[in-house]
């Protein structure tokens, strides 16, 4: 493995630092559940780590839906937020990282493909938030993962050369859009990732407690 610096950090949100992308699938299956449909693992893969407007169409497409976006944006964040009350909870090591990155002094934040609205309130519920230099939103950029365009943006936010930047994230086109950027990636997949290509990762961890990312930063943080 080629040696690295890290000057900074930054992570992805969704099925990274908590477990909405399982709130997202009891919300989504449930909608389709409605209308007779399943909600296929494929169809999941493509719309993972995307803008909601973006995922959303995809689903419609997929399905041949005739209501709007808009329309099926409103019922699944009723969906959403009805389950989030009740499943919420930080992912495996997602507390300990940020403990971890703060003994060494590493600055972080968030690039996420949700908005910034959103995100700020998941950060809050946890008290996250004020840890974080930064949180980007899919709203404050006007491409979306896979496009680099959000890294691309932080990196120049944050002052650090996006090759001394460490990125988590847990999808495909979040790995895609960060090595695109020309960024270290930590890829950290879960139970929703089957299938999904992590080409151009640095590392691959089975989850944010694996001991291979705390040797990576003692490593790489100079």
């Amino acid at each position: 493995m080629t040696a690295i610096t890290i000057n900074a950090a930054i992570f992805d949100l969704d099925g990274l630092l908590f477990n909405t992308e399982d709130v997202f699938l009891a919300a989504g299956t449930t909608y389709l559940q409605r209308r007779g449909y399943e909600f296929e693992i494929e169809l999941r893969n493509q719309m993972m780590g995307r803008p909601s407007p973006v995922s959303l169409k995809m689903l419609k497409e997929y399905f041949g839906i005739e209501e709007t976006v808009e329309v099926i944006r409103t019922e699944v964040k009723e969906l959403f937020n009805e389950y989030l009350e009740e499943m919420l909870a930080p992912m495996p090591g997602a507390l300990a990282i940020l403990h971890t990155l703060d003994e060494i002094r590493l600055r972080y934040a968030v690039a996420t493909s949700s908005s910034r609205e959103y995100a700020t309130e998941l950060l809050n519920r946890f008290g996250l938030l004020p840890r974080f230099e930064f949180l980007l939103g899919g709203n404050d950029v006007t491409n979306g993962k896979p496009d680099p365009e959000i890294y691309l943006t932080a990196a120049e936010r944050i002052g650090v050369d996006p090759g001394e930047i460490l990125v988590f994230e847990d999808s495909g086109n979040g790995c895609a859009a960060a090595v695109a950027a020309g960024m270290n990636v930590v890829a950290v997949p879960n139970s929703h990732n089957v299938g999904q290509s992590y080409d151009g990762a640095y590392l691959v961890a089975d989850t944010l407690k694996d001991p291979k990312i705390v040797a990576l930063l003692k490593s790489a943080v100079k």
